[in-house]
């Protein structure tokens, strides 16, 4: 489910806004700078290779990429595989990476072809915790301060947009901001 819901930075039980209608969260979300759209999602994404993914997804990128400032565009991808004991240790590692708040250097713009994750948004004195799911397509701008959480059960298919091969590092704050705030999980519980 696609879901805004904005609280207050400093007391995440302060909620001023929930909500999962598109048009509200486009127009929550582009008060701050942050663009939201959405796709048509491919049938049985999880199953199609990147490349094909990108092949399908090829007229969009195209559109969204018009002035050639992405010259790095691939598809992250991470998948539960029960089967591996080693996946629960991968899964972890991954979620980790980017729970602390941080920002980038370069927009950082994501399609969701399948899955979900949920980025927070910390603009002035409010956090935008921003879920996004199959379709939801979310750029934000270079210098805004942010997590992510892809939750305990990381499941999800990105379609990544950089200017520059390291654009997704990220330039942490150190501030613990992140702790506060209901995770991916307990945000759709």
């Amino acid at each position: 489910m696609t879901l805004l819901q904005v609280m207050a930075a400093d007391n995440a039980a302060d909620v001023r806004v929930r909500t999962t209608d598109p048009a509200e969260i486009g127009a929550e979300l582009a008060q701050h700078g942050i663009a939201y759209s959405h796709w048509d999602t491919l049938a049985g994404a999880t199953a199609t290779d990147s490349d094909t993914l990108l092949a399908h997804y090829a007229p969009q990128i195209a559109e969204l990429n018009a002035s050639g400032r992405y010259e790095h565009i691939d598809v992250a991808r991470i998948h539960p595989d029960d089967t591996n004991p080693d996946w629960p240790a991968t899964a972890a590692g991954a979620r980790a990476k980017f729970l602390d708040e941080h920002r980038h250097a370069e927009d950082e713009v994501r399609f969701f072809a399948a899955g979900q994750g949920c980025f927070y948004l910390h603009v002035g004195d409010a956090v935008l915790a921003t879920v996004c799911e199959a379709g939801d397509l979310l750029s934000v701008p270079a210098g805004t301060l942010h997590w992510f959480d892809m939750g305990t059960r990381p499941d999800f298919i990105a379609i990544r947009f950089f200017e520059e091969a390291d654009g997704w590092v990220g330039d942490f704050t150190g501030d613990k901001i992140s702790a506060n705030f209901p995770t991916l999980d307990e945000l759709l519980a």
